[in-house]
């Protein structure tokens, strides 16, 4: 399974407006760069999100994009299906059938039960995140990872962190 480019990096620019404050905003330029992707290509991605009403945009010296709603209501699986649809939809069939008119497994097909499957399970979750959801995740990482650098050991330290000294160890 993939993801489109659509998908992850306009997903990838939410979050990064969902880091300012509610009211702060970044500017396409400041977009481009903190993703990695080229300006038309941020572009593209923000004149999509506004046009759908994720985003705002406000011109002047202090203009620049920010979200048009709380993080905690836009919902990934609106996001997801807009910017790339769906793994699996009705239509599937249709398009895949070869060089039939219709599937010659269209009444008994194991592999259209499989991605009725999986796209059940993928909307069972991004259904039911949000923005807002993944923002919380990405602060609970950036506190756990603050916590283990304040524990890491500096570097060429080989002692063990657990306060054992090599005459504690036991050896078989």
């Amino acid at each position: 399974m993939k993801f489109t480019a659509n998908e992850e990096y306009g997903l990838r620019c939410l979050l990064r407006l969902g880091k300012q404050a509610p009211d702060g905003s970044l500017t396409l330029s400041e977009i481009s760069r903190a993703e990695g992707i080229s300006m038309p290509y941020a572009a593209k991605i923000m004149r999509f999100l506004r046009q759908e009403g994720f985003v705002q945009s406000s011109r002047g010296k202090a203009g620049g994009y920010s979200l048009s709603r709380p993080p905690q209501l836009i919902y990934l699986g609106e996001l997801l299906a807009l910017l790339g649809g769906r793994l699996y939809d009705p239509t599937f069939c249709d398009r895949h059938a070869g060089v039939e008119d219709v599937c010659t497994n269209s009444v008994d097909c194991s592999v259209r039960e499989l991605w009725q499957s999986l796209q059940f399970a993928v909307d069972q979750v991004v259904n039911r995140m949000t923005l807002g959801d993944l923002l919380h995740h990405v602060q609970q990482l950036s506190q756990v990872e603050n916590t283990l650098i304040q524990v890491r050991p500096p570097a060429g330290d080989v002692t063990n962190h657990l306060n054992t000294t090599p005459s504690s160890v036991h050896r078989p």
